[in-house]
């Protein structure tokens, strides 16, 4: 039987989580069909999503973002620190985000579709 010392599993630990924050996270577009693009330009991305229930989106990033929800639904958020988040959402509704990088889960029992409006920098 091996036994690992304390120490080196945090170690371990701690450069997993930390080579996973570094790599950097891929555009929504990139990890999932999930989205679609309805409206690029040089200030928004404006996304139609639909996920079924038991679908997760991959990791990926948003810039700072207004989340507008079509349907009612139950979404688990994983973030990457570990950290997860469920929440439940509304039709109707609009809701903001600061620049994030998550995975989502459809952990509901509908469709979660909606409709995310993700904001561009002003260029220099």
């Amino acid at each position: 039987m091996t036994h690992r010392h304390p120490l080196f599993v945090g170690v371990l630990f701690t450069t997993v989580l930390s080579v996973v924050a570094l790599v950097p996270a891929q555009d929504v577009m990139k990890v999932s069909e999930t989205h679609k693009v309805l409206l690029e330009n040089e200030h928004v991305r404006v996304l139609d999503f639909h996920v079924k229930p038991g679908e997760k989106v991959g990791v990926h990033s948003h810039p700072a973002s207004v989340v507008y929800y079509l349907t009612d639904a139950k979404v688990k958020y994983t973030y990457p620190d570990g950290r997860t988040e469920e929440r439940t959402v509304k039709a109707g509704t609009a809701f903001w985000i600061e620049a994030v990088r998550h995975g989502v889960e459809n952990v509901g029992s509908n469709e979660f579709h909606g409709l995310h409006i993700e904001l561009k920098e002003p260029a220099k």
